[in-house]
């Protein structure tokens, strides 16, 4: 017998990946990438989409304000401490959307109350101002108490009664330093849910934070209590362990609706590609034994495993591949495969292009199939997520480069590098290719920023495996990062680095806006 899965009660998925998820040190995003990942939400059926923190600033305002205008289907939040200020700020910018949220939050605990020093009578108050606020500008509020679960019951169960009289609507219950179990995060929800009065009339959320790996867990022990909105980001991303994996809660909930009988929104046929474009534009790698989106997910090795997978899948395999956007035929393209071969594939890979978008890649596909043999999905999801890594407008762009290594050193590397559209070429050595490469980089184009993270990632297997390299880099507390992919390692290496750069470059504009690149003193050795 089928069961009905509409008349199961419905969770709904609120994704911070673009607020919370960014918050990771070394994740944030430019404006262009916050819109491309917003619109790839909206498309998946993510309920919420909290957009950003619009007061932290004006780059943040901007990105949650346009993405308030463009939204087609999901609620747009923005993030708010209880403030009139940052409320105020915050309804600027998601009053375009036409489903926005405030989300208004404080720390309830004693270790938060002890921050801004109030009382608990004092913190009741704000909340009562703060939320009453926010209600008058808008019908959609969410209250969050931050710390909840290590703040005392009675007093969460006073301000969250409070929040409800004031006009929110749904209530975040959060799990903020990842402290709590799947047991006690259920009995949070209940106990709110029996003794706070007004509970059965709003929506209660749960966010809970990676710190000993039970984030997962304890959002569906929270469901399974009686909350109904799940708050959580792609591939898990967040500040220090990370939150609770949106793809690991959607996959449960649909894998496990015997036990679970709930449902979600979600398209979990686009959860791959959006999990591999977060991991580019955020430089966060996706780990090969990650569930649901890792390389290894659905790969097989052992002769037993490989064996019973061959006659039966479900063996070894508790979802299908296809279910997430993956499609387990990785047929090999040549550099005889025609532009409607590539477009087709590209399409099952989640890849929609415009013909002029198809004829850039094109050309790009034929030049990788020439020093590859076989050019795999895996190759071209990389040529995809490298594509558009260097503009026309980029103030540094690689022209050559030519290295010289051996088990005789120092290395040396022959850089051409434009700057401005002027090219400049210079001569450097180094502990290694990559090291001689980045200090031509730096001899011609002198900076502070310091190396914080490089990371190199075969995309396939072989001698012939493209390349594909993270670089995070640091100056006076501006982040960034950068991305490429090569069949030549070192290319890779200095495409990101310098990639990086340019996107240091235009935050160092934007922050000072009177700030002229040219006036670097440039060597050039040429």
């Amino acid at each position: 017998m089928t069961t009905d899965k509409s008349a199961q009660p419905r969770v709904l998925i609120f994704d911070t990946t673009l607020r919370d998820g960014e918050q990771s040190p070394g994740a944030t995003m430019t404006h262009a990438e916050k819109l491309e990942i917003a619109q790839m939400l909206d498309e998946m059926g993510v309920d919420i989409i909290e957009a950003g923190f619009p007061i932290a600033s004006e780059g943040d305002f901007a990105a949650v304000s346009e993405i308030a205008k463009r939204s087609q289907n999901s609620v747009i939040c923005g993030l708010a401490r209880a403030n009139y200020k940052d409320i105020d700020r915050c309804w600027e910018a998601v009053k375009h959307a036409a489903k926005p949220r405030i989300h208004t939050f404080i720390g309830t605990s004693p270790l938060h109350r002890a921050i801004p020093n109030l009382t608990m009578d004092e913190m009741a108050e704000r909340i009562h101002d703060t939320v009453t606020h926010a209600r008058n500008l808008c019908d959609n509020v969410q209250w969050s108490a931050m710390d909840a679960t290590r703040t005392e019951h009675d007093y969460l169960c006073r301000v969250v009664e409070i929040a409800i009289k004031a006009g929110a609507t749904t209530i975040n219950v959060p799990d903020t330093v990842g402290y709590t179990a799947p047991r006690e995060s259920a009995d949070l929800i209940r106990m709110l849910l029996e003794r706070v009065p007004g509970a059965d009339g709003v929506i209660f959320s749960t966010h809970c934070h990676n710190d000993l790996g039970m984030a997962t867990a304890n959002s569906l022990a929270a469901v399974e209590a009686g909350a109904r909105q799940v708050e959580c980001t792609i591939n898990g991303l967040g500040e220090r362990a990370g939150n609770a994996a949106l793809e690991e809660v959607v996959m449960a909930l649909k894998v496990r609706n015997d036990i679970m009988p709930y449902r979600t929104g979600i398209d979990t046929t686009k959860i791959l590609n959006l999990s591999r474009r977060v991991s580019t534009v955020s430089g966060f790698a996706v780990q090969f034994n990650k569930a649901i989106v890792g390389k290894n997910a659905f790969l097989h090795e052992s002769g037993i495993h490989q064996d019973g997978v061959l006659k039966n899948v479900e063996t070894f395999e508790i979802m299908r591949p296809e279910d997430i956007g993956l499609f387990a035929k990785n047929i090999a393209m040549g550099k005889h495969s025609g532009r409607a071969a590539l477009r087709a594939k590209l399409k099952e890979l989640g890849f929609e292009l415009a013909d002029n978008q198809l004829n850039d890649v094109f050309v790009r596909f034929k030049a990788l199939a020439d020093r590859k043999k076989e050019v795999y999905d895996d190759d071209l999801v990389a040529l995809m997520q490298d594509q558009g890594t260097s503009e026309a407008h980029d103030t540094l762009q690689v022209k050559r480069l030519r290295v010289v290594c051996g088990t005789e050193g120092p290395q040396e590397a022959e850089l051409t590098l434009s700057i401005d559209g002027v090219d400049h070429a210079i001569d450097a050595t180094g502990d290694g290719p990559v090291d001689a490469a980045f200090n031509a980089v730096k001899m011609l184009y002198p900076h502070g920023a310091r190396l914080q993270l490089y990371q190199v990632h075969a995309v396939t297997e072989g001698t012939d495996a493209q390349a594909t390299v993270s670089v995070r880099i640091e100056e006076e507390g501006r982040i960034a990062t950068g991305q490429s992919a090569d069949t030549d390692t070192v290319v890779a290496s200095v495409k990101a680095y310098v990639n990086a750069l340019n996107r240091l470059i235009e935050r160092r504009k934007k922050s000072n806006p009177g700030d002229d690149t040219k006036s670097v003193n440039y060597r050039d050795a040429s």
